[in-house]
């Protein structure tokens, strides 16, 4: 198509027939770069049915040289200092605070305008195509990718309408894959290769942000999920679960609910409406009966028993194979309190039906010998502030050999009661299930 776009929008149709491998994936988002890329962005979201959101890049320029930069700040709360220019130009540390601070501000003021109380799309573990109208010498489109890593995408794929061709060959070193759909020689610079090539405004960006999370959360709200109340009969108990499956599920997570607790735990609850809001079907179940519960209530008699709750779990496990529905999903299991320990337990005995492990605030260390044998990827989370739980899973996470990690979440207590600390849990599950749920 040498003789151009008419506008932003026929680019993003033109970039989608581009990128259709990724279409309907879980794993993969669109980020755009505002303002000129979020109508072409737009048109690529919609076409290949995926989340859409903002990458504002804010570069910080040399007071007096302000062409040149000494780096740059991002959506996520990210900075990148060009120490050598820093060095060169004599720029002192509070010199740089204090141009970050007005750019600061401004990016503030564009995510708020832009986005209003939306949270950001989740970038960790996912391919994330970052596209934007137009490359020329790609300096803003560095700065975003370098942005980006930060946050921990799996991978990160840069699609453009046009560009240089020298620009994309450069690219190509520093991402994972550069897709380029002209690459016009000469080229003369972005604007030329669009009839229309009027400026975006903020007012644009917020409305086509908010059409395309409408077209895509649609779908798949809460009240789209299927759900049942079911009894799972096992040879020495009668189990009752809430499984509930989206719209277009990639996966199934079982939950394991930790010492006292039930299958209606609000803080596993809503951990598992945020990982049904990104596709993953959940399986709730209390893994005692409503006699042992009450009798556990008083005594504690089975809240420390993780050799009764794993095998529980093992029954359950066994027992989704027989469910038409979720039968052919991949397995993870989420575990809490002692929970993590029959979970860890539970994938040691299934090795070959469990794919991931993540665990909360979580007593593995109490999965004793069956550590050495998970072959589970495993994720410990513990809050920052539950100081004798860090060293617990840091024992157990000693005795993991498979891929494993361990994440601290700042400020968080045992429970993760803090504002926004269940959500950046559920954010690393859903994460580490993109990575391993196959």
């Amino acid at each position: 198509m040498t003789e151009g776009f008419l506008d932003r929008r026929e680019a993003g149709h033109v970039l989608a027939g581009h990128l259709t491998r990724y279409a309907d994936r879980d794993d993969v988002a669109v980020l755009a770069l505002p303002r000129g890329g979020v109508p072409v962005a737009f048109e690529v979201a919609q076409a290949l049915h995926l989340p859409l959101d903002v990458l504002i890049v804010r570069k910080l320029g040399v007071p007096g040289h302000e062409e040149l930069a000494m780096g740059a700040i991002a959506s996520g709360g990210v900075r990148i200092v060009n120490e050598g220019v820093m060095r060169d130009m004599g720029i002192s540390a509070p010199l740089l605070e204090s141009v970050a601070v007005g750019e600061q501000n401004e990016l503030a003021r564009r995510e708020k305008v832009y986005r209003g109380e939306r949270q950001a799309v989740g970038v960790e573990g996912r391919t994330i195509l970052l596209v934007d109208d137009g490359l020329a010498t790609g300096s803003t489109m560095r700065a975003a990718v370098a942005a980006l890593r930060q946050r921990n995408p799996e991978r990160v794929v840069v699609a453009v309408p046009v560009a240089a061709r020298s620009t994309c060959e450069e690219l190509k070193e520093e991402v994972d894959e550069v897709v380029c759909a002209v690459t016009p020689a000469p080229f003369y610079g972005v604007g030329q290769w669009y009839e229309n090539f009027s400026q975006t405004s903020d007012e644009e960006v917020k409305e086509l942000l908010d059409r395309a999370f409408d077209a895509y959360h649609g779908a798949r709200a809460p009240s789209a999920a299927r759900k049942r109340t079911i009894t799972v009969g096992l040879s020495a108990a009668t189990l009752v679960a809430d499984l509930e499956v989206p719209v277009r599920a990639w996966g199934l997570v079982l939950f394991a609910h930790g010492s006292g607790s039930s299958r209606l735990s609000p803080r596993n609850q809503h951990v598992a409406t945020l990982l049904r809001e990104e596709g993953l079907a959940t399986l709730l179940i209390d893994l005692l009966t409503v006699e042992e519960a009450v009798l556990d209530n008083r005594t504690m008699q089975f809240r420390f028993d993780v050799e009764l709750l794993a095998q529980r779990l093992i029954g359950v496990t066994d027992w989704r194979t027989q469910d038409m529905e979720v039968a052919q999903l991949p397995l993870g299991y989420f575990g809490a309190s002692t929970g993590s320990a029959a979970a860890l337990i539970a994938a040691a005995s299934r090795p070959y039906d469990v794919e991931a492990v993540v665990s909360r605030g979580g007593r593995p260390d109490l999965a004793a010998s069956s550590l050495a044998r998970v072959h589970a990827p495993t994720l410990l989370i513990v809050g920052g502030e539950d100081g004798a739980v860090i060293e617990l899973n840091q024992s157990a996470f000693d005795r993991i050999s498979v891929a494993k990690e361990l994440s601290i979440v700042p400020g968080a207590t045992h429970l993760f009661e803090e504002p926004g600390a269940m959500e950046r849990v559920a954010r690393l599950a859903v994460a580490w299930y993109r990575r391993h749920l196959t």
